[in-house]
């Protein structure tokens, strides 16, 4: 998720703040940062109000863990949920980047703690149309809330929108639960889990797993990209139980009544959109289920993916891109999938970075942004509305939709001053 960059930026300011002297100095900076520039999520611009709610079914680490954005009901004070949902994610952060976790958690709380997300969390479900379906799969080293952006804008213009939280140990932190020991249930000190639907259930957390010394990258990524595509197919074939009335069983206590969305999902408009290692997910989700009509892959990092899957994706893709990540070997996997039968597009967004797609773009000052690579030269809400109007016309092409996003057809040709229709990476086309 964070760039090489970033990563060694965030190191400085850590070792920066270790004496205590400096520490007051960065938490003035950073309350700073983040109060006086009128930093936020942008809400989604669509005509809908947008409500979120955490879904996860079975307790084990083989169940599925989504966040859901959906079209809701207007409500006077919505409760809106943090961006950042517990601490244990900033450790995750902090381990994911190698840095200590004591400080990294006082760093990344004065600077993102107090961001709320775009939605009304658990607000009635709302809507006059059966709503498409979206599967969204996080970058590596993320986790389900940090594109809301994103899945709020899509939300806004009436679309469902599921962001797993991957179980592979790509994820900087996600957790399941289990059962209660005999010696725990009867040891009345050990904590109910305020968020399990049962009392017998323990909160277990699984952080981000670093490559071992000696370890083949691919074969683990490789792996990893397996498993998460199994885990978007999971959630969708979850949503699609709900969709017919069967009963399902959320582990974690909300207030949303899932019942309300009984026949409220057409499912026959069911798009994957991930964001690097979530976009090469999203391409073998299309791969293994059918049921994916088409795919927006972010900034895809093409890595993980065999060969062999090339051709045997049917589906349309539209590649996104930001003009500071890629590479000539990245673009040259990308174009192994072009086809004289089947719309393959890409774009790249002037200006850009390979953060300018989750949320932290909109979280940071101008230089402190820059400087850990978490904003591009471009405006970040400008890059946003790009990628998601352009995104959006992708969709109603070929989703099949009868909305308004066509106004935004040119843009998948990259015609705009801020696009470039393809990429500003020169291949060599014996590398294709």
């Amino acid at each position: 998720m964070f760039s090489h960059g970033g990563q060694l930026l965030v190191k400085r300011i850590y070792e920066w703040a270790r004496t205590d002297h400096r520490r007051y100095t960065l938490g003035f900076f950073a309350m700073g940062n983040t109060c006086s520039n009128n930093l936020g999520i942008p809400q989604g611009k669509g005509p809908h109000a947008v409500g979120c709610t955490d879904f996860m079914m079975d307790h084990t680490a083989q169940g599925t863990f989504f966040r859901l954005y959906y079209p809701c009901q207007e409500t006077e004070k919505p409760e809106r949920p943090d961006w950042v949902p517990c601490v244990e994610y900033f450790n995750g952060l902090a381990d994911f980047m190698k840095i200590n976790r004591t400080l990294s958690e006082r760093i990344f709380n004065y600077l993102f703690g107090s961001f709320k997300i775009p939605a009304s969390l658990d607000a009635p479900f709302k809507s006059n149309e059966k709503c498409p379906v979206i599967i969204f799969s996080h970058g590596l080293g993320a986790f389900r809330t940090l594109y809301s952006a994103i899945c709020a804008e899509l939300a806004s213009q009436g679309f469902i929108v599921a962001s797993v939280e991957h179980r592979d140990e790509s994820a900087s932190a996600t957790y399941y639960f289990r059962e209660k020991t005999e010696s725990e249930k009867a040891d009345k000190t050990v904590p109910i889990t305020s968020t399990s639907a049962q009392d017998n259930l323990i909160e277990e957390w699984m952080y981000y797993r670093n490559l071992q010394h000696g370890e083949s990258e691919f074969t683990l990524r490789n792996k990893q990209v397996k498993q998460r595509a199994d885990e978007c197919i999971l959630a969708l074939d979850k949503l699609t139980e709900i969709n017919l009335g069967m009963p399902v069983q959320n582990v974690l206590k909300t207030k949303f009544d899932w019942t309300t969305l009984e026949n409220s999902m057409d499912l026959c408009r069911i798009a994957a959109v991930g964001h690097s290692f979530g976009g090469a997910t999203a391409i073998e989700a299309l791969c293994k289920e059918v049921k994916f009509k088409c795919c927006v892959a972010l900034d895809a990092w093409m890595f993980p993916l065999d060969d062999e899957i090339f051709p045997r994706v049917k589906q349309p893709i539209f590649f996104i891109n930001s003009e500071k990540f890629q590479w000539a070997g990245n673009i040259s996997r990308m174009k192994k999938l072009d086809s004289a039968v089947i719309q393959r597009k890409m774009i790249t967004i002037r200006g850009t970075v390979h953060q300018s797609f989750p949320d932290f773009t909109f979280l940071t000052g101008n230089w402190i942004g820059k400087l850990m690579k978490l904003k591009g030269e471009i405006d970040p809400e400008i890059a946003m509305d790009l990628c998601n109007q352009a995104t959006l016309a992708f969709l109603q092409r070929h989703l099949g939709l009868h909305k308004n996003f066509d106004q935004w057809d040119p843009l998948i040709d990259g015609q705009d001053q801020n696009l470039i229709q393809g990429t500003n990476v020169t291949v060599l086309q014996s590398a294709i």
